[in-house]
């Protein structure tokens, strides 16, 4: 288990977040051990006659994970397996070592909250997008809707874990399938918008597939990059060029060129 304190950043941090608003708080689900992540956990240790500390070690774990042990069991069966990512290896004639070094760069840690429900990010602005090209007009619903829609990118209305499937929720009201577009899903977090490319017939269908296992979400994962053309840079370890292609311009900002490189270069040693 992974120790946790102040500042600390990752997925772990998301699922001490989840598991801490299952109990009763109220934390936006950032993956960031900020200040009020740290009281909700002091709190919580008094709570339950720990060591109130802030720290989260061993024992606040175990208590964490005592109150939601069935939920653990329902989400492990979903988790990947080495077998499904030897098998998309071998679908695409690309390095095992290749496929793992996307795994662990390009992917959100999990593809499931700790209520059995994928992982998701709505996006208003592109829900802005999804009703105009269904010949509505968003500003005909701006109105008591501002956290779900609106015209360009921002980050101030992201909320995170499970909440932002009550976001998913509120958009449905007006427009169910555009609102399904533009949410992200799952492991590789792939939009809505992209369910033909990684082959269903509807959003309804994609999403659907979603809810079934991480496996599912690899075989998106799969369909979407042999869709992009992306492979063969990962047949040829151009690194930079499939990070350009899957995450856009802003890939030498992050890194994710440099990631995938040195992912590739543990796995294939």
């Amino acid at each position: 288990m992974t120790t946790l304190k102040l500042r600390a950043k990752g997925d772990s941090v998301r699922l001490l977040q989840e598991l801490l608003n299952k109990t009763g708080y109220n934390l936006i689900v950032d993956g960031i051990f900020g200040k009020g992540t740290e009281k909700a956990v002091i709190d919580f240790q008094k709570k339950n006659n720990l060591v109130a500390d802030g720290i989260v070690g061993t024992k606040t774990w175990t208590v964490l994970h005592n109150i939601s042990s069935n939920t653990f069991e329902e989400i492990e069966e979903k988790f990947l397996a080495e077998k499904d990512l030897i098998a998309l290896a071998a679908s695409l004639n690309i390095e095992l070592a290749a496929v793992k070094a996307v795994y662990e760069v390009e992917s959100s840690g999990r593809g499931f909250l700790t209520d059995g429900r994928p992982k998701i990010l709505f996006e208003g602005h592109i829900f802005w997008k999804q009703l105009k090209n269904k010949g509505l007009n968003p500003e005909d619903f701006r109105e008591d809707n501002e956290d779900v829609l609106y015209p360009k990118w921002t980050k101030q209305y992201y909320k995170g874990g499970s909440a932002e499937h009550d976001r998913l929720n509120k958009a449905k009201l007006i427009n169910e399938d555009a609102a399904l577009e533009s949410a992200s899903w799952g492991i590789f977090q792939i939009m809505g918008f992209h369910y033909k490319k990684v082959g269903y017939d509807s959003v309804k269908l994609y999403v659907k597939a979603t809810y079934k296992s991480e496996a599912y979400h690899l075989k998106a994962f799969g369909r979407f990059i042999e869709s992009e053309n992306l492979v063969r840079h990962l047949r040829n370890h151009n690194w930079a060029a499939f990070a350009r292609g899957y995450n856009g311009a802003g890939y030498k900002q992050n890194k994710y060129d440099i990631k995938l490189k040195r992912a590739y270069r543990k796995y294939s040693s």
